[in-house]
C-alpha cells in the first residue's frame, strides 16, 4: 500500500491561484513515487479536505498525512482543521489520520525567505 499526503491549503476564489498548490503537488510527486498525493483547499475552493479525505479511502489508504500549507499556527491549523479531521476520523474509524505542523517553524524557512530576496536582487539592473 502506498502512503498519501494531502497538500492543503486555504483556498482562493482566483482559480488560476490553485494551479502553484498543483505544481507543488506535481513537484512532490516527482521527488518520492512512492507517495500518492492529494490536493486540497480549506475554503472557496473544491476538493475540500473532507473530499480529500475521501479519496484516500477510496484509494486504498490506511494512513494519511495532511501538510497544511500556511506559515503559523492560527484559527485554520488550530480549530478548523483538527474539526474537519475529528469529523472524517469518526466517519472513517479505518483511517489513520496525522496532521503536520505548518512551515512556519521550519528553520528552512529563513533561507527560503533569503533565496527571495537574493532572486529579487539578481533581477535588478
Amino acid at each position: 500500500m502506498t502512503r498519501a499526503l494531502i497538500i492543503l491549503d486555504h483556498g482562493s476564489r482566483r482559480p488560476e491561484a490553485h494551479l502553484h498548490l498543483e505544481g507543488l503537488a506535481d513537484r512532490v510527486r516527482a521527488r518520492d513515487a512512492s507517495l500518492s498525493v492529494f490536493t486540497a483547499h480549506l475554503e472557496l475552493a473544491e476538493p475540500s479536505l473532507a473530499d480529500a479525505i475521501r479519496a484516500c479511502v477510496q484509494a486504498g489508504h490506511a494512513e494519511v498525512a495532511i501538510h497544511p500549507l500556511f506559515l503559523i499556527p492560527g484559527n485554520h491549523v488550530a480549530r478548523d482543521i483538527p474539526e474537519i479531521v475529528a469529523e472524517a476520523a469518526g466517519r472513517h474509524p479505518e483511517l489513520r489520520i496525522r496532521v503536520l505542523e505548518p512551515i512556519g517553524d521550519r528553520p528552512e524557512l529563513a533561507s527560503l525567505v533569503l533565496a527571495t530576496l537574493q532572486d529579487a536582487s539578481s533581477g535588478e539592473e
